[in-house]
């Protein structure tokens, strides 16, 4: 028997729930739980994420009751552009997004040869407080909602439809996400894979497991919960120094969780899950850069299975410290290799020009 209900005139937007913040099987539950059959749920779900739909009027294919109790209760948590950038060689382009209660932040687009990657935020700004960094200068204002999160990489898939080609095919789709931009990701641990579960979904976004990297400064009781929980997705782990009183003074997490503790907890982690770290290390002119602070890292590291992200300082207003030039950067790896046996990348530099780096672009906007 068909029921018939009567909903209320729309309400405002951000007093509404985010449909982003639903999984499939959350979405299927709200039809079930409005009496509307489960199929509209997959409907909804293609409109979402492979039609990239900003509306629900913009979902014809669902009939009219349905949308009307989805514009009742629900938005589709379209995050608007208040600032964009291309980087002179136009392989990166950075987003300054605004949420609904006015707050902002930073999503880069980023092109590599057989890939296109999505650097997205976590938080607004970050409580962290890492010497270097941009968003860590800025301070920490909130956590984003699963829903804010989502939102990010469907605007990068967004862009990359309009920019020509399908939002699943070739060179146009969105293959990578790297939880590396404004906030520490697990210090907004439940959001932030809960998020992780949805670009996975492989009726949406479909990302996979392995091209989804979260990243952390070091929190800890994060690190032991992913060990725990075993999600399938890449941690990286931002290093920066290879002795406690020296990543102290880069990374003031490290004052509450020590090298000690954090290197056990890696260890704990790559002997539960079976999966590598990824270690990442900003390379600062005569900081960190030495022969000594290579070898002091391979000591560290031996063992564990691991990879080194050897990544040159992005300038920032708030730190007087200089990118690491080439030929000690080639030299630091070089010993990783020789001496140690362990793998390392040099991070191209993208977006300079931009202030593409975690923060920049919201602090010279604010």
């Amino acid at each position: 028997m068909l029921r018939l209900v009567a909903y209320p005139s729309r309400v405002p937007a951000e007093t509404l729930k985010d449909i982003y913040e639903f999984t499939r099987e959350e979405a299927r539950q709200w039809m079930v739980r409005h009496d509307f059959s489960p199929v509209h749920a997959a409907r909804l779900w293609n409109y979402l994420y492979l039609e990239l739909a900003e509306n629900f009027d913009a979902m014809p294919e669902l009939p009219a009751r349905v949308r009307a109790a989805l514009n009742a209760e629900l938005r589709v948590g379209v995050l608007s552009t208040a600032v964009e950038t291309d980087s002179s060689d136009g392989f990166t382009r950075k987003y300054l997004l605004e949420l609904t209660d006015g707050e902002r932040i930073e999503t880069v687009l980023m092109r590599f040869t057989g890939r296109v990657t999505a650097c997205i935020s976590s938080q607004v700004g970050c409580a962290m407080g890492c010497v270097f960094c941009a968003t860590g200068q800025m301070g920490y204002t909130r956590h984003l909602t699963t829903g804010e999160i989502v939102a990010q990489a469907v605007h990068i898939s967004r862009v990359l439809h309009q920019l020509g080609g399908t939002a699943d095919t070739g060179h146009h789709r969105l293959r990578n996400v790297v939880f590396m931009g404004m906030g520490e990701p697990l210090h907004n641990y439940d959001a932030v894979i809960k998020a992780t579960e949805i670009l996975r979904d492989p009726n949406g976004l479909a990302l996979g497991a392995e091209r989804i990297t979260v990243s952390t400064v070091g929190v800890v009781p994060g690190i032991l919960r992913l060990a725990r929980e075993n999600h399938p997705v890449h941690l990286a782990v931002s290093l920066h120094a290879a002795t406690q009183a020296e990543r102290a003074a880069l990374v003031p997490a490290a004052k509450k969780w020590t090298l000690d503790e954090l290197m056990a907890a890696c260890r704990t982690y790559s002997e539960t899950t079976g999966r590598r770290i990824f270690y990442e290390w900003t390379l600062i002119e005569g900081q960190n850069d030495t022969p000594e602070h290579a070898r002091a890292v391979g000591r560290l590291l031996t063992g564990l299975p691991a990879q080194v992200n050897l990544i040159p300082l992005n300038p920032t207003s708030g730190y007087d410290g200089a990118p690491t030039r080439g030929e000690a950067a080639k030299r630091f790896q070089k010993i990783l290799a020789d001496e140690f046996s362990l793998p390392s990348t040099v991070r191209q530099r993208r977006g300079i020009d931009i202030a593409a780096g975690c923060g920049q672009l919201a602090a010279e906007s604010a």
